[in-house]
């Protein structure tokens, strides 16, 4: 197994302590801080495997199968562990409709990286390489930054610092949620070609033609 993706699986086994310190209540808030570094760390795994593999040469089957599982299943685990404290998102102006419109978002969000996840399988059954566009990269970040906000926020949420840092996090998260959308519909438009029947073979169009003929 090379560099790119022992780091890959490195970012998979983090999920779980980021989830154990999430929810290790007895630091007293500083869970929620520790949890947020870890998530970073895993987070910032995510460039550094993909540009030592492209620099090196060392793209394989595996890490391309490995890679953007670790990235979705980091991201999905982390907004799902948030709503279950969904308390949090009733602070400031969201109150009374935080945690809905947040389990909302978090729905849209899973949505949209199931239905790419299928585009791409069709596509690679087919022998295409779909590559990541710009709207796609930008909806990673506000993601990651929506995500490491609230974790820090509710670190502080007794206070109004952790109020405003939340609050930062929570309008990134709504922000990340709208270019999940748009990024996944570009997506699709862009590469629409996938979802056409193929056509049939030469010599089978010929075959038919000649039948035609003969008749």
């Amino acid at each position: 197994m090379n560099l790119p993706n022992k780091i890959t699986l490195t970012r998979i086994f983090m999920i779980p302590v980021f989830v154990l310190i999430f929810y290790l209540d007895v630091m007293n808030g500083w869970n929620y801080l520790v949890s947020a570094i870890v998530f970073l760390l895993a987070a910032a795994t995510d460039a550094l495997d993909g540009h030592i593999a492209r620099s090196r040469n060392l793209v394989t089957n595996l890490g391309k199968f490995l890679d953007p599982i670790a990235d979705k299943v980091l991201v999905s685990t982390a907004f799902i562990v948030l709503l279950t404290r969904g308390g949090a998102f009733e602070v400031s102006f969201f109150a009374g409709w935080g945690l809905i419109t947040a389990g909302i978002c978090v729905a849209v969000i899973l949505a949209r990286e199931l239905i790419v996840s299928g585009f791409r399988m069709i596509a690679a059954g087919r022998g295409l390489v779909l590559a990541a566009d710009k709207l796609g990269k930008l909806k990673t970040v506000f993601q990651d930054a929506s995500i490491a906000l609230m974790l820090a926020g509710m670190t502080f949420l007794g206070g109004t610092a952790g109020v405003v840092i939340f609050t930062a996090g929570v309008v990134c998260f709504y922000l990340c949620t709208l270019l999940t959308v748009l990024s996944g519909v570009n997506y699709i438009v862009k590469n629409k070609e996938v979802l056409r029947e193929p056509s049939a073979a030469p010599e089978a169009q010929s075959a038919q033609s000649g039948q035609e003929a003969q008749g």
